[in-house]
Parts: C-alpha cells; sequence; structure tokens
C-alpha cells in the first residue's frame, strides 16, 4: 500500500483522537505509553483539539503520519518533540543541549512489517535534524519492549547507557537510545 507521509493539521483533532486511542488498545501499551486507555477516552473534544492544534505547528512539537493513500485511513504516528537546552524533561532530567524526542510511536497491527515505521520514523528525523542546533535525536523504549527496540535500533539508534525509572511500575526501566546526526 502506498503511504503519505505527512504532518497532522490542527483541525484533525477527531482522526488523532482515533489513532492514539487504537494505540492505547495495543497489546503493547502498557510498556509503549504512560497513558491509559480509559484515561484518554475519557478527555473531551477540547482536550483532543488542543493535542492536534500543538502537534500541527512544528515549533515544540510535531505529529507526522502516515495515510493511506490522499485522503485514507491513518495506520500510523510519531511524535516530535523539541527539547531545548536548560529545560527539564518529562522524567526530570535536565536537558543538557537542544534536542529532539520521539514519542507516541504506533504502527497499526494490520501494518507492520509494510514499511510504514521507516516512512515515519525518516521524515521525523529529518524535520528534527533540519532545526537549527539539533544534532541528536533520542526516544526512551521499555526495557520489555524488544520489538520496538529491534526496530530503532535496525534503524539505527543506540543505547546511550541513561536509564530512568518506568513511571507506572518503578521496577522496571525506559532506556535512552539516541541517533546523532554524521
Amino acid at each position: 500500500m502506498d503511504y503519505v507521509i505527512r504532518p497532522v493539521r490542527a483541525d484533525e483533532w477527531r482522526a488523532t483522537r482515533e489513532l492514539r486511542l487504537a494505540a492505547l488498545r495495543d497489546p503493547a501499551a502498557p510498556l509503549a505509553y504512560l497513558e491509559t486507555y480509559e484515561d484518554a477516552v475519557a478527555q473531551p473534544d477540547e482536550f483532543w483539539r488542543g493535542r492536534a492544534e500543538r502537534a500541527a505547528h512544528g515549533t515544540t512539537a510535531l505529529q507526522f503520519v502516515a495515510e493511506a493513500g490522499e485522503g485514507g485511513r491513518w495506520d500510523g504516528s510519531v511524535v516530535v518533540l523539541v527539547e531545548e537546552a536548560g529545560a527539564v524533561d518529562f522524567f526530570g532530567e535536565a536537558v543538557e543541549r537542544r534536542q529532539a524526542q520521539l514519542v507516541a510511536v504506533f504502527v497499526r497491527p494490520e501494518a507492520r512489517g509494510s514499511g510504514v515505521a521507516d516512512a515515519l520514523f525518516s521524515a521525523a528525523v529529518e524535520w528534527a535534524f533540519g532545526l537549527d542546533g539539533v544534532t541528536r535525536v533520542r526516544l526512551y523504549v521499555h526495557e520489555d519492549n524488544q520489538r520496538a527496540e529491534g526496530f530503532y535500533r535496525k534503524f539505527g539508534f543506540v543505547h546511550t547507557g541513561g536509564a530512568v525509572p518506568h513511571p507506572g511500575d518503578p521496577s522496571k526501566v525506559e532506556r535512552e537510545m539516541e541517533l546523532k546526526r554524521l
């Protein structure tokens, strides 16, 4: 299948909501996301409008989607967060330099193995490395999420040695991986 990889538009909040809820129903969701389906589905429309708007402007975040043909169903997504030097990240760690972080990675099961994840990551990384001062893209992967980690390694990400406790289960860790611009 042919996919259009593009940034989400602010008015596409309904499709953004549908894809996020699908991601949160995936069996890997407890390892991959820090949000539950029950919490997300309870959010009002205004929450989803704001989320889509923030992910569409491209100054602090940009969400890429894999659209099946022009105007088709969204089969995957990744969000790029721009982290500024001196800020504190989600895990409470100080950000040392301007960088990007990939979050909310999801490909529908029926689209896995089709190249969608590669295309999404290529677009996200290209956009991030096009930002002034960004020479590093990072992500975190749960220690038990081997499928995701395998893809990240194949794409070129390597472990940094950094890890943080998983917020939902402090006995588990989220391992930091990075890709540096050559």
